[in-house]
């Protein structure tokens, strides 16, 4: 009787941990959600089991983590993830092999059940391999996306695109290219998704993975983690979970602060023909649309849900003595945007993936960079980290100063200029 009475014991513990078969993939697709490939082989039934039982006993734990969503890229950042982001919570929850239709099924138990403080989420490469259609894909992430919404309407969910490959692994340029395009259609314009260009970031000239990031054309090597970590702290930062404090910084004599680091105060927007003030955000930490934002020091030009939108924030004041204009600039893969002198744009972008100037040596993507600009005699002489961008840029007499936001965040700080006299 009391073996008995402990059996009963033990099945309701592995029922309540999540242990067992309640892991068990389905024997069929029906009454599964979704469409295309849930994946039965048996090693990979045997990993869905046991990573799954194994985080159920992490619900406790792992409570307001951001989440990281995949398949074998997620799972292999492993131990390193902490280490990639020590300054946040967070828990991985990608199973090698995994599909769009298998993290649709287990979102709930894996990713919900966490109240995540947000979710990071790289997935549908392996539908690829599988043969399944770009639709297929893309209507299974609506849903992973819907799911994701109800229970939190207001957590980021920062989406990576399908990173590149190879067909030798099953996985040409031409189908991720249509996976990813599909993909953002389904979120396109959703101001509670952001989308990092991470096929753009791993690409090489035709498409494919490089070997010094992949070696095996498929999963990232600590080079390529690096890289990807790298990517996402812009976005982590904006979205509140990086880079709280404000960095020490004292300008040099004789300048003085455009931007003071904590609103808008001395910025706004003007007509774009006449460049007349239009509105401005004196005491302001947005503007209206929340396209430009302060935030710790940072004014950030965040990513447009809708993938591209030109606009432009000035300063209130106009230039019309010489100067000497210094700012740093941090952008995500493939982000464009400018630093208008008086009128003419300067391109300001990341420079390596995005150009006009994809070959500079002090360039440092996904990371801080400082720009001068030395105006004399209608004449702006630029440089990034040193490096001549243009030498002989003419400009008017007079006018102010502007940051255009068109495509990815962009990010500025210690916006200051000296006069010369």
């Amino acid at each position: 009787m009391k073996s008995c009475y402990l059996a009963i014991v033990v099945a309701l513990c592995s029922t309540q941990l999540g242990i067992g078969s309640d892991f068990k993939l389905p024997a069929t697709d029906e009454n599964v959600p979704g469409q295309g490939t849930l994946r039965r082989h048996g090693w990979f039934q045997n990993l869905w089991e046991k990573r799954r039982s194994a985080w159920a006993k992490q619900v406790q734990q792992d409570q307001g983590a951001l989440v990281f969503l995949g398949d074998s890229i997620t799972q292999g950042w492993g131990g390193n993830l902490s280490k990639s982001f020590p300054e946040v919570k967070v828990a991985n929850r990608g199973i090698s092999g995994d599909t769009t239709r298998g993290v649709l099924l287990r979102l709930e138990e894996d990713v919900i059940k966490l109240n995540p403080s947000g979710v990071v989420i790289l997935i549908g490469t392996n539908d690829l391999e599988e043969g399944d259609s770009a639709d297929s894909v893309a209507g299974n992430l609506k849903l992973i996306i819907s799911q994701l919404k109800k229970h939190n309407s207001k957590m980021p969910i920062l989406l990576c695109q399908v990173m590149p490959s190879s067909a030798t692994k099953r996985r040409p340029a031409g189908r991720i290219r249509e996976i990813n395009q599909k993909c953002f259609a389904v979120v396109r314009g959703d101001p509670q998704i952001t989308v990092l260009d991470t096929w753009t970031l791993f690409a090489d000239t035709k498409g494919d993975a490089k070997k010094m990031e992949f070696p095996d054309l498929l999963h990232p090597n600590k080079a390529g983690y690096n890289k990807w970590a790298a990517a996402l702290r812009p976005l982590l930062a904006t979205h509140g979970f990086l880079e709280k404090v404000v960095p020490t910084f004292e300008k040099e004599d004789g300048f003085e602060m455009l931007f003071n680091g904590k609103d808008l105060t001395g910025w706004g927007f003007r007509d774009r023909k006449t460049l007349k003030p239009s509105k401005t955000f004196d005491g302001m930490k947005s503007s209206h649309d929340d396209r430009y934002v302060a935030i710790n020091g940072r004014l950030v030009v965040t990513t447009p849900p809708e993938g591209r939108r030109i606009q432009q924030l000035w300063t209130t004041r106009e230039f019309p003595e010489d100067f000497i204009l210094k700012l740093e600039f941090r952008a995500t893969p493939n982000a464009d945007s400018g630093v208008f002198i008086r009128k003419p744009q300067l391109q300001c972008r990341d420079y390596s993936l995005a150009g006009p100037w994809k070959s500079l040596p002090n360039y440092k993507p996904q990371d801080w960079n400082e720009l001068v600009v030395q105006v004399q005699g209608g004449i702006a002489h630029c440089t990034c980290n040193g490096d001549i961008l243009n030498s002989e840029f003419k400009v008017p007499a007079t006018g102010p100063i502007g940051l255009e936001g068109d495509r990815g965040q962009m990010e500025y700080r210690h916006i200051r200029m000296k006069t010369l006299k």
